[in-house]
């Protein structure tokens, strides 16, 4: 734990140690998305990123994707693109599943796992059209999943469709009805620019996984509703109504409240996340406190009922420059407060 910081669990208790985090940057979930094809597939410049370990199949996808009015860069596996896409964000990720050095699901986790590109949308190219392998991609972020061989309108329309709903997304979560990644970034960079106190609450849902495997994607997406009614009404209990709370995608969610109420509410939050969960759950699960879920090579694995894990970083001791460096510490200290098995928060006291 860092120097001057504060940890707190769901029964209120407080503790201090002189631990640094590693400054792991956390793996972001998105849900999956129904693509449609009814769309105008034109492009509008926008910034697409090719990954494909065969370069005829990279350059014809360049060569269509320009012609449809895209900006598109070409890398050829993971470890390029990956490189190619923290250093000049594209809007969207068209990557082939099965690449040398780092395959499409390792991209993709990488991808979510930076500030800098978790917002990028990813769409996953592969030969194989396997059940497993599209929830897997969809389970860790990915938009759409296409099987090869494909034809270039269905590709486009699905590009098309992908890139809308991001736009959209960004503004407002249809799932929650919260403010968006934009409008969560828009928040934060006007306090930063205006050199206004403020508090970054990162909240994420643990285990959301297992219970997504167990249940399916529709009482999934309730239990993520439920999650973000929680989170607001706790938030407006000890800060007003006026608190800012947006949902930046799967099961991650921000609360923006003035420094010196930072705490209080991620106990709130805490406390009433627990008090509400066990209802999510089967009679039987709950009573077991556990689900039992079989992973790929059919082995049956035992996973707790869910918790949140809570990451602050408060401008009370030291200034944040912009959006990104103030949502990376509230991410590290998320990221850190995870290792404590039960509902948590954490909070940043460096003063640098």
């Amino acid at each position: 734990m860092p120097p001057s910081s504060e940890h707190g669990r769901s029964t209120g208790e407080t503790v201090t140690d002189e631990e640094t985090p590693e400054g792991e940057t956390p793996e972001v979930e998105a849900p999956p998305e129904v693509t449609t094809e009814d769309e105008d597939p034109s492009g509008g410049g926008e910034s697409l990123l090719v990954v494909d370990d065969d370069p005829f199949i990279a350059r014809l996808l360049e060569i269509e994707l320009k012609a449809a009015g895209y900006d598109v860069r070409v890398a050829s596996d993971g470890e390029q693109a990956l490189a190619a896409a923290q250093e000049r964000p594209p809007q969207l990720v068209l990557a082939d599943v099965m690449m040398p050095n780092m395959d499409g699901f390792e991209l993709t986790r990488r991808l979510r796992q930076d500030p800098r590109t978790a917002t990028v949308s990813v769409i996953m190219l592969t030969a194989r059209g396997l059940s497993a392998d599209k929830l897997e991609g969809f389970a860790i972020g990915a938009d759409d999943y296409i099987v090869k061989p494909f034809d270039t309108p269905e590709l486009l329309a699905r590009i098309r469709g992908v890139l809308n709903r991001a736009s959209d997304k960004r503004a407002l979560s249809p799932m929650t009805g919260l403010a968006g990644n934009v409008a969560i970034e828009d928040e934060i960079e006007g306090l930063v620019s205006a050199g206004d106190p403020f508090a970054i609450l990162y909240v994420d849902l643990d285990r959301f996984k297992s219970y997504n495997d167990r249940y399916g994607f529709l009482r999934g997406d309730e239990a993520i509703r439920e999650t973000a009614r929680v989170i607001g009404e706790a938030s407006t209990q000890i800060v007003g109504a006026d608190t800012f709370v947006g949902h930046a995608g799967g099961d991650d969610f921000v609360v923006v409240v003035p420094p010196e109420q930072a705490t209080a509410t991620a106990q709130q939050i805490v406390q009433a996340f627990d008090d509400m969960v066990p209802a999510l759950y089967d009679v039987d699960d709950r009573t077991n406190g556990y689900v039992e879920v079989t992973n790929r090579r059919g082995d049956l694995q035992r996973f707790p009922l869910m918790t949140l894990s809570i990451g602050i970083a408060s401008t009370e001791k030291r200034a944040f420059r912009h959006y990104a460096e103030a949502i990376t510490v509230a991410m590290e200290m998320k990221q850190y407060t995870k290792d404590s098995g039960a509902s948590s928060w954490s909070i940043d006291r460096r003063t640098s």
